[in-house]
């Protein structure tokens, strides 16, 4: 169900973005309420609380975001209010920014390595995926993890590509146990 609100929501306001070519404009707007909304959880367990009226919810709405974004944005927050969906708004943005991303050919690499990568490994990181991507852009993320003991693992949506030291060992190890299976199976 989740999954089903947020596509029909972030399908409708990439619609009106697109429609009205205020992509960039509604993206940076998606982005800014998303941060809003991580750094006031109070506000999200007030707008989803159900003794709290739908009106003065909407009122809530009103007050903050009247003024500070697009019209047709703050329409969509308050249809989601009135639904009563908006525990999902996080997801309905999230799915619209991932829409955007993709329109406009902007990937979102996740590298972990085992050790922090210089400036230069990582530019050189982001040329490779460039090439052999259909993406114009990265987002790059960053982060370190010694048990890979060498090499790395990148992530780019559901796909991964893994040449990390801990993972070769995996696998070898892996062979060895089928080869010492055989070799035991054949012994009288």
């Amino acid at each position: 169900m989740a999954k089903l609100v947020s596509k029909t929501y972030g399908d409708a306001l990439f619609e009106v973005a697109a429609e009205d070519g205020r992509m960039d404009e509604f993206y940076e707007e998606a982005k800014g309420i998303l941060d809003i909304l991580g750094a006031n959880e109070d506000l999200s367990r007030l707008m989803t609380h159900p003794q709290i009226a739908k009106e003065e919810k909407l009122q809530m709405l009103e007050k903050i975001f009247t003024g500070k974004i697009a019209d047709e944005i703050l329409g969509l927050m308050r249809m989601v209010v009135d639904k009563d969906h908006f525990g999902e708004i996080k997801s309905v943005f999230e799915y619209f920014i991932d829409a955007v991303k993709e329109y406009k050919h902007i990937g979102t690499a996740y590298v972990t390595s085992a050790l922090d990568l210089s400036e230069a490994q990582k530019a050189a990181v982001e040329k490779k995926l460039l090439e052999t991507t259909g993406y114009v852009k990265f987002e790059m993320h960053y982060k370190t993890d010694a048990a890979l003991i060498g090499g790395m693992v990148i992530r780019i949506g559901d796909r991964v590509a893994d040449s990390s030291v801990r993972t070769k060992l995996e696998r070898l190890t892996g062979e060895l146990s089928k080869i010492q299976l055989k070799v035991g199976e054949c012994a009288p």
